[in-house]
C-alpha cells in the first residue's frame, strides 16, 4: 500500500496555486486540531471530567475531503464519528466539542444539544422559535446524530427522497425555502460494521430502487469494537458484497466507489465525481473509504491494544491519515517542515485553550450555586446551634468537591432541609431548592414535544357539522373523501404505504387518489416497514408533512426502532430546535387472527413517548385527528379500527375545518352507577354490554379517552368516578398493558381512589396472540357476557 496518488490540478481551475495551497493548508490544520481535540477529550474522560468519549480520530482527512463537497441545502445524516467534518463547515467550533463532552446544559455552550446529547452528536435547527421552517435550502443542514448503530439510515433516505419530490411534483417547486428544485444531497455517514445491520441493507436497496440522491461515507477501520470485519461482512468487504447492486446502463441501482482513507488528492477526485453524479443524475452513491486507521480504539471504554495484534498496530501508525497527507504535502513542496510544524503546535496551543475555556464555562454557574448554597447553610448552621454541625459538615464536604455537579448541590440543600425540619430558618433554603428545582427541570425535562405556537395542544376544537339532508356512508368513503380534499388543499401532504397508491390502500382509504393527485404525492412502496418510516422521517424533517402507513399496526415492530430512538426523542434531544411533523397512519384493534387484531398499544404508549397516540372509534373522528395534528408540528401515530371501515358514519359538511382537541375523553354514554373506560373498536362491545345492563337497572357511563398521548389533561374521567363510584378499564391490549396505563393515570396521577365505593377492574385481552376465527376473538379479547358480569360483580359489592 503506497500513498501513489499524485497533487493535480485541473486545467481549468479557478484557483491560483496559492489559494489551493492555502485551502489544502487549511484542511491539514482542521485535521490537526481535530486529532487533537480527541487526543484531550479521552484524557478528560479518564480523569473524571467527562463520563464517556468516542471520538472521530483517525477519519480526520477523508472527512476534509467530503466537507469541500458539502453546499447549501445539503443534510448530514450521520453519527458519532464526525466532528472533522463539522469543524470543517464550520457549524460547531472546539469549545462546543469539549461542551458537548461535559454535557453543558447551557444552549449557548452546547448549541447542538444543550448537554442532552454526548459528545458529537451534532445538529443545526430546522425551525424558528414559532416552529416556522428556516430557509434550509440556503443553509447546511445537519439532522440530529443518534448513537444506536445504523440507526441514521432510514432517516437518510427520507432527506435524500425529498429531494426528489421537489424536483419531480410541480406543487412543490414553490416552496424556496426548502429546496433549490430538488439539488440537495443527503451525506450519510456510518461506519463499516454497522452495515451488518438490517437499516443499511434495507435502506440501500430502497435507495437503489428510488434513485434518490443519496450519498453513503462507509468508514472501513477494520473493526467492529474488537471484531475484524472478515466476522462481520461477506467477502470481508462492503463494496464487494453490494457489487450486484452497481448501476448498469438502463438498470438502477447505485454507483459503488473504493477510496483510500489517508489519500486525500485521491478521495477529493472521487468524492467530486461521485456527489457531482448524485445531485445532478439523482442516482445513490456509496464511498467505501478503507484503511482508515483508529488510533485510540473504539471509546473510552477500552483499549484497543486488548485485540489488535503488533502487526496491526504497527501498520495503523504507519498508514495514519495525517502522517500520510503530511508527507503528501511535503512531497508536492506545498509547504515546509518548519511551517508543518507550527501548525502542528499552533493546533495544540488552540485546542487546549478551547477545552479550557469550555470547562469553566461549564463550571462557573455551577460554582455560584455553591457560593450561594454555602451561604444559606451558613446562615441556618448559626441561626440552629443543634443542628449547627451537621449543617456545617454538609458545607464541608460541598466546598472541598473539586468539581461539583447540580445534583451534589441538590443533594446539600435536600439534606439541610431535612434537618432544619419546620423551622423558620429554612425559609430562603427551601425557597432556593425550589428555584433550582424549576431550573433544572427546564434545562433537563423540557421540550418532549413542542410548547409554542405550533404545539398540537394548542389546537382548539371544531366540531364536525353535519347538513340537515345528512348522508350515511361507509368509514372508508369519509376518509377518502376527506383525503381527497385535503390533498387538494394542502401541496406538503405527501402519502405512501405498501399497497396505498394502485389500489388506493388495502381498505381503499386512498382510493382513485393516485390518478387524481400525481403517483408521487401518493404512492406504493415496498415491504419494508422500517424504511417507509424512514422516508417520512426524512421528509417531515425537510418540511412536508408526510402520511406513513403501516398497513397492520401489528407490523409496526419493524418500524418501531426509528419512532423511539430518533422520532420520539428527536424535539427533547435537541432542546425543541428540530421537530419532525410525521403522521404514522395504521391499523389495528378487533379482528380476527394472530397477526391482524394486534392492539399492542402497551408497547406503543412506552415506547413512544414523544409521539402522541391517537385511538379513534371511528374515521369521522380520525379525521379530525389528522386535522390538529396538521396545524402543529408534533409527530403522531393514528390507528384506525380495522373493523369499522364498512360501518355507516354521518358525513360532515367541514371535513377540513373540523379538529378533535388531543387529551380530551369524550362521553359517548351517560350514566350514574359505573364509569367505563375504554377507545377504539372495543367500544363497540361495550356499548352492547351497557345496552344489555340496562334490564339489570344499571346505568353505564362511556369514556372515549379518544388519546393515549396525551391521556385526558382535564381529568374528565375523575369527574365522572365521582359521580358513579365505581371504574372498569376496558382494553384489548394484554394484561398490564394500556388498561395499566390508563389505571395508573385515573387512580394514582388524578387520585381518584379518593372517590371509590369498590375496587377498581380492569377487563382486557388475554395474555396470548388472539387466536383465529370468530371463537378465537370471542375467547382472546374482551366480550360483552365478560364486561356484563364484571360490572354485576362490582354493583353486588
Amino acid at each position: 500500500m503506497e500513498n501513489t496518488t499524485p497533487l493535480t490540478m485541473p486545467a481549468d481551475a479557478k484557483l491560483s496555486f496559492d489559494k489551493f495551497r492555502e485551502e489544502v493548508l487549511s484542511d491539514y490544520r482542521i485535521a490537526c486540531i481535530s486529532r487533537e481535540a480527541s487526543l484531550l477529550a479521552r484524557k478528560e474522560v479518564l480523569t473524571g471530567k467527562a463520563k464517556f468519549g468516542i471520538f472521530g480520530d483517525g477519519k480526520e482527512i477523508a472527512q476534509v475531503a467530503m466537507a469541500k463537497f458539502f453546499q447549501p441545502g445539503d443534510f448530514r445524516s450521520g453519527y458519532y464519528r464526525d466532528q472533522t467534518f463539522h469543524f470543517a463547515i464550520g457549524q460547531s467550533t472546539v469549545d462546543h466539542f469539549f461542551s458537548q463532552l461535559y454535557a453543558d446544559p447551557d444552549i449557548n455552550n452546547d448549541p447542538n444539544n444543550a448537554g442532552r446529547q454526548m459528545v458529537s452528536h451534532f445538529c443545526t435547527p430546522l425551525t424558528d422559535e414559532n416552529g416556522e421552517w428556516l430557509d434550509l435550502a440556503n443553509r447546511r443542514n445537519t439532522a440530529s446524530d443518534m448513537a444506536p448503530t445504523a440507526a441514521q439510515m432510514p432517516r437518510s433516505l427520507g432527506l435524500a427522497y425529498a429531494s426528489r419530490l421537489f424536483r419531480r411534483v410541480p406543487e412543490l417547486k414553490e416552496l424556496k425555502g426548502l429546496s433549490d428544485n430538488g439539488n440537495e444531497v443527503c451525506f450519510c455517514t456510518i461506519g463499516d460494521a454497522s452495515t451488518s445491520e438490517g437499516h443499511f441493507w434495507e435502506t440501500v436497496n430502497a435507495a437503489g430502487v428510488l434513485q434518490v440522491p443519496l450519498a453513503i461515507f462507509v468508514w472501513d477501520d477494520g473493526y467492529g469494537i474488537s471484531v475484524p470485519k472478515k466476522y462481520q461482512t461477506t467477502k470481508g468487504s462492503i463494496s464487494e458484497a453490494l457489487s450486484g447492486l452497481q448501476k448498469q446502463e438502463n438498470t438502477n441501482g447505485l454507483h459503488i466507489y473504493k477510496v483510500k482513507g489517508w489519500d486525500y488528492a485521491g478521495m477529493c477526485e472521487t468524492f467530486d465525481e461521485g456527489l457531482r453524479i448524485a445531485r445532478e443524475q439523482h442516482v445513490p452513491v456509496l464511498f467505501h473509504v478503507e484503511e482508515i486507521t483508529q488510533p485510540q480504539g473504539h471509546s473510552t471504554s477500552g483499549s484497543h491494544e486488548r485485540y489488535k495484534t503488533q502487526e496491526r498496530l504497527a501498520w495503523e501508525r504507519e498508514w495514519d491519515g495525517l502522517k500520510k497527507m503530511r508527507e503528501w504535502i511535503l512531497e508536492n513542496s506545498l509547504s515546509d517542515e518548519d511551517e508543518i510544524e507550527q501548525i502542528e503546535r499552533q493546533a495544540k496551543k488552540d485546542v487546549k485553550e478551547s477545552k479550557d475555556n469550555a470547562w469553566q464555562k461549564y463550571l462557573t454557574p455551577i460554582k455560584k450555586q455553591v457560593e450561594k448554597t454555602t451561604d444559606l447553610l451558613n446562615t441556618m448552621a448559626n441561626s440552629l446551634p443543634e443542628e449547627g454541625a451537621a449543617l456545617k459538615k454538609i458545607v464541608s464536604q460541598l466546598t472541598l468537591n473539586r468539581e461539583p455537579l447540580r445534583r451534589d448541590i441538590m443533594k446539600a440543600l435536600y439534606e439541610a432541609i431535612a434537618i432544619a425540619g419546620k423551622n423558620d430558618a429554612a425559609f430562603w433554603t427551601k425557597d432556593y431548592y425550589k428555584d433550582l428545582q424549576a431550573e433544572n427541570k427546564e434545562l433537563y425535562n423540557t421540550k418532549l414535544y413542542n410548547e409554542g405556537a405550533k404545539s398540537a395542544l394548542r389546537v382548539p376544537e371544531v366540531k364536525a357539522v353535519f347538513p340537515k339532508e345528512v348522508q350515511q356512508i361507509n368509514g372508508y368513503e369519509v376518509l377518502n373523501k376527506y383525503f381527497d380534499e385535503l390533498f387538494s388543499h394542502n401541496k406538503k401532504v405527501i402519502a405512501f404505504g405498501e399497497d396505498l397508491g394502485n389500489i388506493g390502500d388495502v381498505n381503499q382509504g386512498f382510493s382513485g387518489l393516485q390518478a387524481k393527485h400525481g403517483e408521487d404525492r401518493i404512492f406504493d412502496t415496498g415491504i419494508r416497514e422500517l424504511t417507509i418510516m424512514g422516508q417520512g422521517i426524512g421528509l417531515a424533517l425537510r418540511g412536508l408533512r408526510p402520511i406513513a402507513e403501516i398497513q397492520y399496526l401489528d407490523y409496526l415492530l419493524y418500524g418501531l426502532q426509528p419512532l423511539s430512538d430518533d422520532v420520539a426523542s428527536l424535539h427533547y434531544r435537541t432542546y425543541g430546535q428540530q421537530s419532525c411533523p410525521l403522521i404514522v397512519r395504521s391499523r389495528g384493534h378487533r379482528l380476527e387472527g394472530i397477526w391482524h387484531s394486534g392492539s399492542p398499544m402497551g408497547m406503543i404508549v412506552n415506547s413512544l413517548r414523544g409521539l402522541y397516540v391517537c385511538v379513534p372509534r371511528n374515521m369521522v373522528q380520525a379525521v379530525g385527528m389528522y386535522n390538529t395534528l396538521l396545524k402543529g408540528n408534533d409527530p403522531a401515530i393514528i390507528i384506525e379500527c380495522l373493523n369499522g371501515y364498512r360501518l355507516k358514519e354521518k358525513l360532515p359538511s367541514n371535513l377540513l375545518e373540523m379538529t378533535v382537541p388531543l387529551g380530551k375523553p369524550e362521553v359517548i354514554r351517560e350514566g350514574t352507577d359505573i364509569t367505563i373506560v375504554s377507545y377504539g373498536s372495543v367500544l363497540r362491545i361495550i356499548q352492547e354490554a351497557a345496552t344489555g345492563l340496562e334490564k339489570y337497572n344499571i346505568s353505564c357511563e362511556i369514556i372515549d379517552v379518544q388519546t393515549l398521548l396525551p391521556f385526558d389533561t382535564d381529568h374528565m374521567i375523575v369527574e365522572s368516578l365521582k359521580k358513579t363510584s365505581r371504574i372498569l378499564f376496558v382494553d384489548e391490549d394484554v394484561p398490564g398493558g394500556a388498561a395499566a396505563y390508563m389505571f395508573n393515570h385515573v387512580m394514582e396521577q388524578q387520585q381518584g381512589y379518593k372517590y371509590l365505593d369498590v375496587a377498581p377492574r380492569t377487563v382486557t385481552g388475554k395474555a396470548h396472540r388472539p387466536a383465529y376465527g370468530s371463537d378465537g376473538d370471542y375467547f382472546s379479547k374482551p366480550n360483552v357476557e365478560e364486561i356484563e358480569t364484571a360490572i354485576k360483580e362490582m354493583m353486588a359489592e
